[in-house]
């Protein structure tokens, strides 16, 4: 005998089959059939491709109001209305030098393009089928995510209506536990895959919401919109880490930090993937599995964690002349940063700035805390790791929220290729800085950190930053460390949120709607 206290969730029953309308007795019209009830198998018949190319009725009594028929001439209009593209020949030789616009044609019928007819048939699930024209809500601010569950009844993932959610369905009062307890096997099944892989690099993190304000119209420089104008903000998610520890690893341990912002530009994201460290330990990215190979605990007992003290590390530094410079910034007191608040940031590698009139110029960028740069000493450092291994993640968190909003200069070095080549280093070469007694950090905006995220999870661990990720007016140089990156950090979201649709989670959606022919893959959301 089967035993509850009470029934969680209401449940299908046979005699619930008693009252299921049959065949014969649906309500409305019947299939095949229009408004007035006269059969419609002509129409579809006349348009089946089993036999031949589909075809409209002949008969305008039969195409009346046949709304299928006015999309079949709509599509063949327009399809008509381009025969051949007539920019193709610009697409080759060097007239491709110079990027086109393409040809388009503009529907003479929105149903042309649509991908079905009965979107203007509603419910409380698909809405009313009339969207906005042009508009992706993935857009959206992010509360069209938030859930407010206040006074609102317990349910399942599927809606249904739970009465005890701590307690087995049971077969008599001690057992055996029922398979068909899908209330149990639902709260058991999404515990157990919780867990996403961490980050390979940088999986201890903090992060938060504020926003980017420009100080002077950039124009003469960069064509990106973020620039364009005195007084213009856009929203940012800034995101801190360690880079060798995991993701339960203490805060104040010896390491860089990573210093990535995520900047939501109406021209589409800009991630700005850096450190607490203006250079890099090697120069090419083919060096780069063996360097975090390396810098790993051991990996026959994982020993040291979020530490380089260790044989390997060092075999592999002392083998690896250009990594001198990168070591000298670790042991010194930049490697234990004060708090997040204080703390440095770098894009590390040279990029470039490109105007309207496509004119370049190569750029480092600067990030510098307005309170100041201040590090721990190692006593305090160990200590800290010790007493409190969240230290910096507290220490953002709590300054959020009494509103003592953390704030950073962004700066940038900007200079011609002509300048490079006068300087006696070169200025790709990612563990080299450019000395500001040669080219000057111009101050060009601040940013300011002023709100937490609301779910860690959802947000700090689910942001995926990519330094591919740029938006017109900013642009790569031949550092060939950067060359790397821009692959590595994309490749990596796929593995790590589950496919190449990870844009579509709220945190990574851009303020732009995107709108292009990507389509399918694992989690896709986009209709």
């Amino acid at each position: 005998m089967t035993t509850r206290k009470k029934s969680r969730s209401t449940r299908s029953t046979k005699d619930g089959l008693k009252n299921r309308p049959g065949p014969n007795r649906t309500a409305g019209n019947r299939i095949g059939s229009d408004d007035s009830g006269n059969a419609t198998v002509s129409k579809s018949s006349s348009r089946s491709t089993v036999s031949g190319p589909a075809h409209r009725g002949e008969s305008s009594a039969e195409s009346a109001g046949d709304a299928l028929a006015a999309k079949f001439d709509s599509t063949q209009k327009l399809a008509a209305d381009m025969p051949y593209n007539a920019n193709k020949a610009l697409e080759h030789g060097e007239l491709s030098m110079q990027p086109q616009e393409g040809q388009r044609i503009t529907a003479s019928d929105p149903s042309a393009t649509g991908s079905t007819l009965t979107e203007t048939n509603p419910s409380n699930k698909t809405g009313a089928g009339k969207p906005q024209l042009g508009t992706n809500p993935s857009s959206l601010p992010l509360d069209r995510v938030r859930v407010d569950s206040s006074g609102q009844t317990l349910t399942t993932n599927q809606g249904v209506p739970v009465a005890d959610n701590q307690n087995s369905l049971k077969a008599g009062y001690r057992g055996p536990v029922l398979l068909q307890d899908f209330i149990l096997r639902e709260k058991i099944t999404h515990f157990d895959h919780e867990r996403i892989p961490e980050r390979i690099v940088h999986a201890r993190g903090s992060a938060a919401h504020g926003f980017f304000e420009c100080y002077d119209s950039l124009k003469k420089y960069t064509a990106a919109s973020l620039f364009a104008e005195a007084g213009k903000r856009t929203p940012v998610f800034v995101r801190f880490s360690t880079v060798i520890g995991e993701r339960g690893s203490a805060d104040t341990v010896r390491d860089v930090r990573g210093f990535a912002v995520k900047f939501y530009t109406d021209q589409g994201n800009w991630d700005l993937v850096g450190n607490n460290i203006p250079v890099f330990f090697i120069q090419d990215a083919m060096k780069f599995p063996d360097l975090v190979h390396a810098a790993k605990p051991e990996p026959h007992f994982a020993v040291p964690q979020a530490s380089t003290a260790h044989d390997t590390f060092w075999d592999f530094i002392s083998l690896m002349p250009e990594s001198t410079h990168m070591m000298l910034w670790v042991m010194s007191d930049r490697a234990i940063p004060r708090s997040f608040r204080m703390m440095q940031g770098f894009g590390v590698h040279t990029f470039r700035l490109v105007n309207d009139d496509g004119d370049s110029r190569f750029v480092k960028f600067h990030w510098n805390p307005m309170a100041g740069t201040h590090s721990l000493d190692w006593d305090e450092a160990v200590k800290i790791s010790g007493a409190d291994a969240d230290f910096h993640r507290r220490d953002l968190w709590e300054a959020i929220e009494s509103g003592a909003y953390p704030e950073y200069e962004f700066g940038m070095q900007i200079f011609t290729e002509e300048q490079a080549e006068k300087f006696s280093f070169d200025v790709l070469d990612a563990t080299k800085i450019v000395p500001e007694e040669l080219v000057p950090v111009t101050p060009v905006g601040k940013m300011v950190l002023n709100r937490n995220p609301d779910n860690f999870f959802a947000e700090t661990e689910q942001v995926a930053f990519c330094a591919a990720h740029i938006v017109p007016g900013l642009d790569f140089s031949n550092d060939p460390l950067l060359a790397g990156r821009i692959h590595s950090y994309q490749d990596t979201q796929i593995s790590r949120l589950g496919g190449p649709n990870f844009h579509e989670i709220p945190i990574n959606a851009p303020v732009a709607p995107p709108h292009n022919n990507q389509r399918d893959g694992m989690h896709r959301q986009a209709i």
